[in-house]
C-alpha cells in the first residue's frame, strides 16, 4: 500500500497547489464538468475522501452514512450542500484533514483488505486507486477551467489501469454485451516506459500517450482530440463509451469541446 498511498498523497497535493492560491471569484468559476464550479469540484472530493476514510475505519458508521444519503430523493444533495456552500478556506481545511485521514487509514490496510462502498466491497488497493483516479479527473476539470497545462506523471499508471479494467463495466453499464474480442493496450508513460495490458499480437489495439488514454477513460477528452491510435471496431467503440468511474452511464465531451 505504500506506493499507491504515496501517489495518492502526491496527486492531492498537486491539486491543492493549484486551488489554494485562488481568489473567491476563481473558486466560483464554472468548470467544463456538468456545470460544477471549482468550489463544487473540491467539495465533492473532500466529502468522498471523508466517506472513504469512514469506510476504511468504521464500517458501521459508513453504512449509516450511505443509508441516510439515499433515504429520500433529495438526501444525497442535502448531505453535501453545507460543504459545497462553505467558504473556500473551510473547504480546504476539511479536504486536507479528510484526505490525510483517508491516506493514513489505507496505509494501515493490507492491499487485499475488503472495504465497504456504495456498491460491492473494494480491496484497499482498489479504493486508493479509485480515489487517485477521482482526484486526477476532477483536477483536470479545474486545470481546464484555469487553462493550466499539467505535466503528466507516472502516477497516471493507476488511472490507466482502472481505465483498462473497466472495459467490461463500460459496456454492462450501458446494457451492452461485453465484447469477447481481446484488445491490446500499449501506452507511453511520461517517463518513457511502455505500459501494456492485454495479449500480445491481438488484432485490435489502443496505443499512444498514457495521458491521452486517461483523459478519454475519465471522459475529459473525446477520442478525436487525442493522439491515440485505435485499431478495430471493438477497440474504437470502447474508447467512445469508456467510463472509468462508477455511476450511471455518462457521455463524455463531443469532439473539440474540451480541446485546447
Amino acid at each position: 500500500m505504500k506506493d499507491i498511498c504515496h501517489d495518492l498523497k502526491a496527486e492531492c497535493e498537486a491539486l491543492d497547489a493549484i486551488v489554494a492560491p485562488l481568489s473567491d471569484q476563481d473558486w466560483n468559476l464554472l468548470t467544463p464538468f456538468i456545470g460544477w464550479t471549482v468550489k463544487y469540484e473540491i467539495a465533492h472530493l473532500a466529502y468522498w475522501d471523508m466517506a472513504a476514510k469512514l469506510a476504511a475505519t468504521d464500517a458501521e458508521a459508513f453504512k449509516k452514512l450511505i443509508e441516510s444519503m439515499f433515504a429520500t430523493e433529495t438526501a444525497y444533495d442535502d448531505s453535501q450542500r453545507e460543504l459545497r456552500q462553505a467558504e473556500p478556506a473551510y473547504i480546504m481545511e476539511y479536504w486536507r484533514r479528510e484526505r490525510q485521514g483517508l491516506i493514513d487509514a489505507l496505509a494501515a490496510c493490507a492491499p487485499k483488505d475488503r472495504i465497504p462502498w456504495v456498491g460491492p466491497t473494494m480491496s484497499a488497493r482498489s479504493k486508493a486507486t479509485a480515489r487517485m483516479m477521482e482526484t486526477w479527473a476532477h483536477g483536470q476539470d479545474v486545470a481546464d477551467t484555469l487553462k493550466i497545462k499539467r505535466e503528466p506523471t507516472d502516477r497516471l499508471r493507476h488511472v490507466a489501469h482502472i481505465g483498462v479494467t473497466t472495459f467490461g463495466w463500460s459496456h454492462v453499464n450501458r446494457g451492452l454485451d461485453v465484447p469477447q474480442t481481446p484488445v491490446r493496450v500499449e501506452l507511453a508513460g511520461p517517463s518513457g516506459d511502455l505500459w501494456t495490458w492485454g495479449p500480445e499480437g491481438a488484432a485490435e489495439h489502443v496505443s499512444g500517450p498514457a495521458q491521452d488514454f486517461c483523459l478519454v477513460v475519465v471522459q475529459r477528452r473525446h477520442l478525436e482530440d487525442t493522439a491515440l491510435e485505435v485499431k478495430g471496431d471493438t477497440a474504437r467503440n470502447w474508447m467512445l463509451i469508456a467510463q472509468a468511474f462508477a455511476g450511471p452511464p455518462v457521455t463524455g465531451p463531443q469532439p473539440g469541446v474540451r480541446a485546447w
